[in-house]
């Protein structure tokens, strides 16, 4: 196929490549977190109890803040105006727990606002749930059907979705960390060093959205070079 060398698909070295800076990001945010999981923020306010002066500031009233069991599986959900925060950030009053819960906070102000990134993504989901389940039994119908190049084609469009929605899904992140930010200052929530620790730790989150955006390409860069042309 053009690909092989001593046997071997040289193009593994693509998904190699996606999982060490997946694994290289997440083991950073855990390690930022946990560092400033250890500080505990002057004002003495539970990332719940953030969260809800949050909200209150910009005028979100129809928003619930809920516990969930878990760490760093924090969330917001737009068809339920759902904010939900981890066992490490709903009752903790660390830095890195303000700072995560006024990063979802930013994905409620987001929705609120309209913010159209967000909306795209909203949009983006149900299409790309079908692509991921579709793709490859595209692909490789089309490899059993004598290289049919039209599935093929359909299947590497399909999974190109799931790249765009990780591409769209930067900007909603980093939006949203600069809108908890700015909310984290004027609110005087947190101040000077405590104010960079929270700031460490969603920057250091959103290198994850960094990362995942990066495998997809790459593994979509595979797909192309196996797949994209038709073979002999």
């Amino acid at each position: 196929m053009g690909y092989m060398m001593y046997g071997l698909d040289w193009t593994y070295i693509l998904i190699i490549i996606g999982v060490i800076i997946s694994l290289a990001a997440s083991a950073r945010v855990n390690r930022t977190f946990a560092r400033f999981a250890k500080v505990k923020s002057s004002c003495g306010m539970t990332g719940a109890e953030v969260a809800a002066q949050i909200l209150h500031s910009a005028g979100i009233y129809d928003v619930t803040v809920t516990h969930i069991a878990g760490q760093l599986n924090d969330h917001y959900d737009p068809r339920n105006k759902t904010l939900s925060l981890s066992d490490s950030v709903y009752q903790s009053d660390s830095v890195a727990a303000l700072g995560v819960a006024a990063h979802e906070c930013g994905h409620a102000i987001q929705h609120n606002t309209g913010y159209a990134p967000l909306r795209i993504r909203g949009s983006l989901v149900p299409v790309v749930n079908i692509g991921s389940t579709l793709s490859w039994p595209l692909i490789l119908l089309g490899v059993i059907l004598s290289w049919n190049q039209t599935l093929i084609t359909v299947g590497i469009l399909l999974f190109s979705l799931a790249v765009a929605f990780q591409l769209i899904t930067l900007p909603v992140e980093l939006d949203a960390s600069h809108r908890a930010m700015g909310r984290l200052e004027e609110l005087g929530i947190l101040h000077g060093a405590e104010l960079n620790g929270a700031g460490s730790v969603l920057k250091a989150a959103a290198l994850t959205y960094v990362a995942a955006a990066a495998a997809s390409i790459l593994q979509l860069l595979r797909l192309i070079l196996l797949f994209g042309r038709r073979q002999d």
